[in-house]
């Protein structure tokens, strides 16, 4: 079962309807406004997967999902409104889908005893669960994408990229400047120069961006990006004949939505990613005889597969774990949210338990603790095929640089508990 609720109908709606014995998964969706491709394929996705878990198993431990979808237009405050106006429906996890949202919901969530779940996205920092004891951010978060990105890069070259120019294109926001610090401290650990190119909402116009880079020439671009701001700024490389295997985007500039519009130009272009591409598993098979054939798809159907719709389908794979997770840890069927941070933070995902479920390879195997709730840090590098009009996975899901990535976490982390007066504690 699915609803779609507007930001300012949402309370009255609710209010009217009846209360159902079920496991609620908030969907903080953005159907419309400046990335609405992006984000309406993750919504169907997570949607499209409860649905399937409750039309082949009967719900997740003999209860019914439901998502309860609403609508955020990508807009941080409307954000805050559709959470506040959808948590007192026995809202299990929240997937803000936006690192904005993200850090305003942080000590709300915490407050309320409702976990947050930014996966690949978010407070980076948040990975410290001694300090952020309700949100998680596994597999993988930003600090890691950067080092992996960098990594990718250091094989490429034999080890060595120093004396190498690396440009980093960023949205221009909390999202975009996440990467940044440890870009610079792997700067100054592998010898190479860093050169920020900002690019503000919505990404429309980078003409200046891309001239820059012309006269500069880096070695290599990377790229922060959401929405329109992908498009373009593949476009704009293809311009000035900026060669698409030297330019790496994050996992939200890898979508079919980013490269399809430069057609051919855009061939051999790469993003990071911390799951599998394609709709080569199994489970997709019962995607379609259950959800889509059954007419019972959160869309049209036509996004199964794709990038953004996989991930989404993911997130709610790994929400739907952490909820079996809970049950068995309290020993009943409708958890509260408080339960489901307690299976959140012991979830194990191991390559067998993917096998299981349909998703067999799909992503890296990954452990949650009390100290650890984002991950074991494997990112992978995939690549798009102009011609076949597909990604494919270029890389095994790797390490990052631990040395590098967790002083960072710690000081950062500590900052927050200092400013909030949290006492950084464990158990």
């Amino acid at each position: 079962m699915k609803m779609k609720l507007g930001t300012m109908a949402v309370a009255a709606v609710m209010a009217a309807s009846p209360v159902m014995a079920d496991l609620v998964f908030p969907s903080l969706s953005y159907r419309t406004g400046p990335y609405a491709a992006g984000g309406i394929p993750f919504a169907d996705g997570y949607a499209d997967y409860m649905t399937l878990l409750n039309e082949r198993d009967g719900g997740i431990g003999g209860v019914a999902t439901r998502i309860l979808e609403c609508e955020t237009g990508y807009n941080t405050e409307k954000g805050v409104e559709c959470y506040e106006a959808t948590k007192g429906e026995g809202s299990l996890v929240y997937q803000p889908l936006s690192t904005g949202i993200t850090y305003q919901l942080i000590p709300k969530a915490t407050a309320d005893d409702i976990p947050v779940h930014s996966m690949g996205y978010g407070r980076t920092s948040a990975k410290n669960g001694n300090v952020f004891s309700h949100v998680f951010n596994y597999p993988a978060n930003y600090w890691d994408g950067a080092s992996g990105a960098i990594n990718y890069l250091l094989e490429a070259n034999g080890g060595d990229i120093s004396g190498k120019k690396i440009a980093l294109v960023y949205h221009n926001s909390a999202y975009g400047k996440e990467p940044i610090r440890t870009l610079q401290n792997l700067a100054e650990k592998h010898g190479f120069e860093l050169m920020e190119v900002a690019v503000d909402h919505p990404g429309q116009e980078q003409k200046s961006q891309w001239l820059q880079i012309r006269r500069e020439r880096p070695d290599n671009v990377l790229m922060w990006g959401w929405g329109v701001m992908n498009q373009v700024a593949i476009q704009e490389a293809a311009n000035i004949r900026y060669p698409m295997e030297n330019f790496i985007g994050i996992w939200w500039s890898g979508s079919e939505n980013d490269v399809l519009p430069a057609g051919d130009a855009a061939n051999g272009y790469k993003a990071l990613t911390f799951h599998g591409v394609g709709d080569d598993f199994p489970v997709f098979d019962d995607i379609q005889k259950y959800v889509v054939d059954a007419g019972k798809a959160a869309g049209a159907g036509d996004q199964v597969g794709t990038v953004l719709y996989n991930r989404g389908l993911y997130a709610a794979m790994l929400a739907a774990e952490a909820a079996k997770k809970a049950q068995e840890i309290h020993g009943v069927a409708d958890i509260t949210a408080g339960m489901m941070r307690d299976g959140m933070e012991a979830l194990d995902i191991t390559e067998a338990k993917m096998a299981e479920l349909g998703l067999p390879n799909f992503g890296p195997e990954f452990a949650v603790s009390c100290e650890n709730h984002g991950g074991n840090a494997l990112v992978g590098v995939t690549q798009w095929d102009a011609s076949a009009g597909t990604w494919s996975l270029i890389s095994d899901f790797k390490a990052t640089d631990g040395d590098v990535i967790g002083p960072l976490i710690e000081e950062d982390s500590a900052s927050y508990a200092s400013e909030n007066g949290i006492d950084p504690n464990c158990g």
